[in-house]
């Protein structure tokens, strides 16, 4: 029955623990931001794009806007940057490590299926494989999962990155604006690939560690859904930005709180729901998944960006909770 559950998501509003996961992602953010700024090049990518390469429509207004500093732009991670999740890739790397067994691959290999197969995140789903993410990775130092993410990019992740959604976070970059992944998947996971992109950083769900070891709890929930956004307002008031002149890109229904909260939202790959809000609300629509183009509501001019990949390490600085 519980499967039957991913069939019908359910809109949350915020509660009390997604502010919670919110600021507790925007303070992890802003100190691995710092960690990170000017310390790598971006990776470039042998290949191009198609979809890359087409330009802006004529009538659509220059963006992003270069010198704007009150502006910024937040991306989604999961099919939106990366093609499928970064938590079910993660765990194929522990399992290469023996970290779990056959039967827990077998629980990660049908949630990846899954999600593939779906196109949409649900809350019950991604929640029930962080679950078990968190379970691998209790009692586990924080160090040894840094040592080994590094691994697992490379492996598994660095080859999956949408060369389209890549180009529109260099436009926002080289515009002199800072570029955030917002994602549920772990702030490890979030920060190694926005390093390895040159990206600001990373917002991401927070695991408690107590004295470097993980707990196996969460500070507040998983950032899915309201959480991105309580994370998003967060970091933009700590930060001084305005909202109103900062873009979030994203593929999934479960982003419209996030995407609601800019001036400049755009559906990436966008699933049924996510395609249908956007054109009743005039969003922007680009899809990286096949040759052909989605219905466009004005495309930004950074998508005549020749197409960069993401490149091939992985590292991570984890927001360390003490009790």
């Amino acid at each position: 029955m519980a499967a039957l559950g991913w069939l019908t998501p359910r809109r949350r509003s915020a509660t009390a623990r997604s502010v919670l996961a919110g600021e507790a992602s925007a303070e992890a953010a802003r100190k691995t931001a710092q960690a990170l700024d000017g310390t790598d090049e971006i990776d470039e990518a042998d290949g191009t794009d198609e979809d890359a390469a087409e330009e802006a429509e004529p009538a659509e207004p220059e963006f992003p806007v270069a010198g704007d500093d009150l502006a910024a732009a937040f991306f989604d991670l999961d099919n939106t940057v990366m093609q499928g999740a970064a938590i079910f890739h993660f765990g194929r790397g522990l399992y290469k490590r023996e970290f779990f067994h056959r039967r827990e691959l077998a629980r990660f290999a049908w949630q990846q299926a899954w999600f593939r197969l779906a196109g949409v995140e649900d809350p019950e789903h991604m929640q029930d494989a962080r679950d078990s993410a968190l379970s691998i990775v209790k009692g586990h130092k924080v160090s040894e999962l840094m040592a080994i993410g590094e691994e697992i990019y490379d492996e598994y992740m660095a080859e999956r990155i949408w060369p389209g959604t890549r180009a529109l976070a260099q436009a926002h970059l080289d515009a002199g604006q800072k570029v955030w992944l917002v994602t549920a998947a772990p702030v490890e996971t979030a920060t190694i690939i926005a390093r390895r992109l040159g990206l600001t950083g990373a917002l991401g769900t927070v695991a408690e560690s107590v004295d470097g070891i993980y707990t196996g709890r969460l500070v507040g929930e998983p950032l899915h859904g309201p959480a991105k956004a309580e994370a998003v307002r967060a970091l933009a008031a700590a930060e001084g930005l305005d909202l109103e002149r900062c873009a979030a890109y994203s593929d999934s229904h479960n982003d419209i709180p996030m995407l609601s909260l800019v001036g400049h939202p755009y559906a990436i790959n966008p699933d049924t729901k996510l395609r249908k809000h956007a054109r009743a609300h005039d969003w922007r629509l680009r899809d990286y998944r096949t040759g052909r183009k989605a219905v466009k509501v004005g495309v930004p001019a950074a998508a005549g960006v020749g197409a960069i990949a993401g490149g091939a390490a992985a590292a991570i600085a984890l927001h360390r909770r003490r009790k």
